[in-house]
C-alpha cells in the first residue's frame, strides 16, 4: 500500500519554528518577580536554659523526644507517625496539590487530540446543488478520515509561567504544612504520655498516702481502746483516711481519659492503650542538653512559618496571573490527516490534508474586571505578607514565653521537693510522737493532709516541666 510521502510546506515549517523560538526566548513574565521579604529578628534570646539541664548528650532537634531517655516515648513517637490520622490527611493533600502542579505544569505542552470518522451521505437532488444534479438523481457517498488536532498557547507574556509558579509555591507550601501537622503531633503525644505518668505517680502517692492513713487509724483505735486518747482522735483518721481514698476515683478516670487520647493520637482505638499502660512508671525526666539556636533560626526551622513565606510566594505570582489578562492571548493550532472517500485509497499519498492557523483573544474591554482583579490579587498579596509577619512574631513570642515558662517552673519544682522531702520528715516525727503521747492527733491530720497535698503539687510540677520542655521544642519547630 502506498504511503504518505509529502512534507509540510516550507513556509509552514517556518512559521512553526518562530512561533516555538518566540515562545521560549527572553519575553519576560507579567507581574513582578517574588522576592523573599527580610524581616527583623534579634540576634540572641537574652533568656538562658538553667544549668541543670544542659547536661549529658545533645538531642536533635529533629528527635528532641530523645531527651527524656525513655523507650516507651519513643516508640509511640514512631507509632504515631505511621498511624496517625491527621497525618495521613495531610499526606493526601501533599500528593493532591503535588497532582495540581502537574495539571498546572501540562499547560506548558501542546495539546495534541487523534481524531478519525467515517461517514455516508447523499446530496439532495432538490437542494442548492439541484442545477448540477445528474439525471438519476446524486449518488451516497462514503468519506473517511483520520488525523491529528494540535494547539499550543505561546506564553510570551507568562500566562503560564506565573501559574506554574504559584502552583509550585502552593505544593512547598502543603509540604511545610505536613511538616508542621508532625510537629505538632509528636509534641502531642509526648504531652498526653508524661500526663499518663503524672497521673499514675498522683495514684502511687495516694496509694501511699492511704496505707500511712490507715497505720494512723488503727493506731488511734487503739490508743481509743485503751483510753490513751479521745474518740475524736478516731473520728479525724477516719476522715483524713476518707478524704484521700476519695481522691483515688477522679485520678483514675484523669489517667484513662489520658490513655484514650494517646491511642486517637496513635490511630487507634481508644483502650488499646490499658494493657500496656496497666504497669506504672515514673515521670520521665530530660537528660540531654536542649538544642535552641538563635531566633533566626527558629524563622527557618518552624514549618508553619515556612508555609506562610509559601503561601506568600503563590499569591504573588497570581499578580503575574492576572496582569496577563492585559495582553493579548496566542495560540498555534493546526490539524494534519488523511481523508478519501475509499478505505482503501486513505493512505495514499494524494489523501492527506492539513491546515494551521494562529488565533488572537484580545480582551479589550471587560467592564473593568481585568484592572479589578489585577488590585484584588495585590490585596490578597498584601494580606499573606502581613500572616507571614505575624507567625514570624507569634513563633518568636512562643519562644520567650516556653522559656520563660520552663525556668520559672524549674525554680518552683526545686522549692516544693524541698518542701516535700521536710513534710514527710514531719508526718513521720508527729507519729512518732503521737504513739508516745507527746502530741495530739491533730498534729499528724496536719502533717499528712500536707504531705499528701505536696506530693500532688510535686507531681504536677514534674509533669508541668516537661510540658514547658515539649512547648520548647515545639516552639522551635522540632519534630522534622
Amino acid at each position: 500500500m502506498p504511503t504518505m510521502s509529502k512534507a509540510l510546506p516550507t513556509h509552514w515549517r517556518r512559521c512553526l519554528f518562530a512561533c516555538m523560538v518566540s515562545a521560549f526566548s527572553g519575553c519576560a513574565a507579567v507581574g513582578p518577580d517574588y522576592v523573599e521579604p527580610e524581616l527583623a529578628v534579634p540576634d540572641a534570646w537574652h533568656m538562658r536554659i538553667v544549668d541543670q539541664v544542659n547536661e549529658g548528650p545533645e538531642a536533635a532537634l529533629q528527635t528532641w523526644w530523645t531527651v527524656f531517655n525513655d523507650p516507651v516515648l519513643d516508640q509511640l513517637v514512631e507509632r504515631a507517625r505511621s498511624g496517625n490520622l491527621d497525618l495521613q490527611t495531610s499526606a493526601a493533600r501533599v500528593r493532591a496539590a503535588r497532582a495540581s502542579l502537574a495539571i498546572t505544569s501540562g499547560e506548558r505542552m501542546p495539546v495534541l487530540d487523534g481524531v478519525g470518522q467515517t461517514s455516508r451521505t447523499r446530496q439532495s437532488d432538490d437542494g442548492w446543488l439541484a442545477q448540477v444534479a445528474p439525471d438519476n438523481g446524486f449518488d451516497a457517498q462514503n468519506l473517511y478520515e483520520v488525523g491529528l488536532d494540535a494547539s499550543w498557547e505561546i506564553d510570551l507574556f507568562g500566562r503560564i509561567r506565573r501559574s506554574v509558579e504559584s502552583a509550585q509555591a502552593e505544593y512547598e507550601s502543603t509540604l511545610e504544612t505536613e511538616r508542621d501537622v508532625m510537629v505538632t503531633l509528636f509534641a502531642e503525644v509526648a504531652l498526653t504520655y508524661i500526663e499518663v505518668r503524672e497521673f499514675q505517680t498522683r495514684l502511687r502517692y495516694a496509694h501511699e498516702n492511704i496505707a500511712v492513713q490507715r497505720q494512723a487509724l488503727d493506731l488511734a483505735k487503739e490508743r481509743y481502746a485503751t483510753g490513751l486518747s479521745s474518740q475524736l482522735d478516731v473520728v479525724q483518721a477516719e476522715a483524713t483516711l476518707s478524704m484521700t481514698q476519695a481522691a483515688i476515683p477522679n485520678l483514675e478516670t484523669a489517667r484513662s481519659q489520658a490513655l484514650y487520647r494517646l491511642a486517637v493520637l496513635l490511630g487507634e482505638e481508644a483502650g488499646a492503650l490499658d494493657t500496656e499502660f496497666a504497669a506504672a512508671a515514673a515521670i520521665p525526666r530530660p537528660m540531654g542538653r536542649i538544642t535552641l539556636g538563635m531566633p533566626v533560626d527558629v524563622v527557618r526551622q518552624r514549618p508553619d512559618i515556612r508555609a506562610a513565606e509559601r503561601r506568600l510566594a503563590a499569591q504573588t505570582a497570581q499578580i503575574g496571573v492576572a496582569t496577563a489578562a492585559l495582553y493579548p492571548e496566542f495560540t498555534l493550532s493546526g490539524f494534519i490527516g488523511l481523508q478519501s472517500r475509499s478505505s482503501d485509497d486513505l493512505f495514499n499519498a494524494n489523501s492527506d490534508f492539513w491546515g494551521m492557523s494562529l488565533p488572537v483573544n484580545w480582551n479589550l474591554y471587560a467592564g473593568g474586571r481585568v484592572r479589578s482583579n489585577i488590585e484584588l490579587q495585590k490585596q490578597l498579596t498584601e494580606q499573606r505578607l502581613l500572616e507571614y509577619r505575624k507567625s514570624v512574631l507569634d513563633a518568636l513570642a512562643e519562644v520567650k514565653s516556653a522559656l520563660a515558662a520552663y525556668n520559672n517552673e524549674h525554680a518552683r519544682l526545686a522549692a516544693l521537693r524541698q518542701a516535700t522531702t521536710a513534710t514527710r520528715e514531719g508526718a513521720r516525727l508527729a507519729m512518732v510522737q503521737y504513739d508516745t503521747g507527746l502530741t495530739d492527733y491533730n498534729n499528724v491530720m496536719t502533717m499528712q493532709r500536707d504531705l499528701f497535698q505536696l506530693q500532688e503539687q510535686l507531681a504536677a510540677s514534674e509533669a508541668q516541666l516537661d510540658f514547658e520542655l515539649i512547648a520548647l521544642y515545639k516552639a522551635v519547630g522540632g519534630g522534622w
